[in-house]
């Protein structure tokens, strides 16, 4: 059983507030990592028995590093998580959006309010580590003039006035975060029916629609497909993909059929799709 997290950010950040609603009240212990590659070592090192990565983003698309993260490190999916991401502008209490001069935050915040800081062309925009840990340092630090992108919790625990709220450019967002561990799940098979996979294929005509064939004669779902460079050989790719699925036996020969036909093929996890 899950009794340790770790987290990329603080208390307050997205990754929290996943690590909240996913594993409700059994989690006992939460590390606070600045890096996802501090959170994965958390993870490695056994300090906390698992680790949640934000993966993707229904605005500003995939996070490619976590790809990488997960795959080099031998890291095994065994669930996944949907959160409503709702970006607010936050600030000291009594501040106006006319005096804040600098904004801080997380660069995937920034990127998903683009269109709103465009009207505000006084505000200079800054990358930094985590959307909770800039609204808590304002907080600590009493820092006028200066704003935090970050979560409703993150106000909350850092007493800090909401100036303006939902300022994401679409109003709809969701970020894709998975659940890794570094032992493979154990989860019935009756409970699987979603996989994440990794394999490469020969760079000649035909190759990579020939296992997305597999795929759809075997009933899977393609939800998601991304290729990522496969740095010892230049301009060859793997490709990773998650797939749907009614039945664990269709899921079973797909995957017995793609074993054979593509090269490195990989398992990074198999788990329950979120969405149903």
């Amino acid at each position: 059983m899950i009794k340790s997290v770790a987290i990329q950010g603080i208390k307050g950040s997205f990754h929290h507030i996943v690590a909240l609603q996913y594993f409700d009240s059994s989690i006992q212990y939460i590390d606070e990592c600045m890096t996802f590659d501090g959170a994965v070592q958390s993870v490695l090192s056994k300090k906390t028995d698992a680790v949640i990565m934000a993966i993707e983003n229904s605005i500003a698309g995939s996070i490619i590093p976590n790809y990488a993260l997960i795959d080099d490190n031998q890291l095994h999916i065994i669930g996944e998580h949907y959160l409503d991401i709702q970006h607010h502008l936050m600030a000291l209490p009594g501040q106006r959006i006319e005096d804040i001069h600098e904004v801080y935050s997380h660069p995937m915040a920034l990127l998903q309010c683009k269109q709103f800081f465009k009207k505000h062309p006084h505000i200079k925009l800054v990358e930094d580590k985590d959307t909770a840990e800039v609204a808590q340092r304002i907080q600590q630090k009493q820092l006028k003039n200066v704003g935090a992108i970050a979560s409703q919790l993150a106000s909350e625990l850092f007493e800090l006035e909401i100036v303006a709220e939902s300022i994401q450019s679409i109003k709809q967002n969701e970020t894709r975060f998975v659940i890794a561990v570094t032992n493979n799940s154990e989860a019935q098979e009756v409970h699987i029916n979603k996989a994440s996979l990794k394999f490469d294929v020969d760079h000649k005509r035909g190759s990579l629609a020939s296992i997305l064939n597999v795929m759809s004669d075997c009933r899977m779902n393609l939800t998601k497909i991304q290729s990522l460079p496969i740095i010892e050989t230049p301009w060859k790719y793997a490709f990773f993909v998650d797939i749907t699925f009614d039945a664990y036996q269709d899921y079973q020969k797909a995957k017995s059929i793609m074993e054979i036909m593509a090269y490195n093929f990989k398992v990074l996890g198999e788990y329950k799709n979120a969405r149903q």
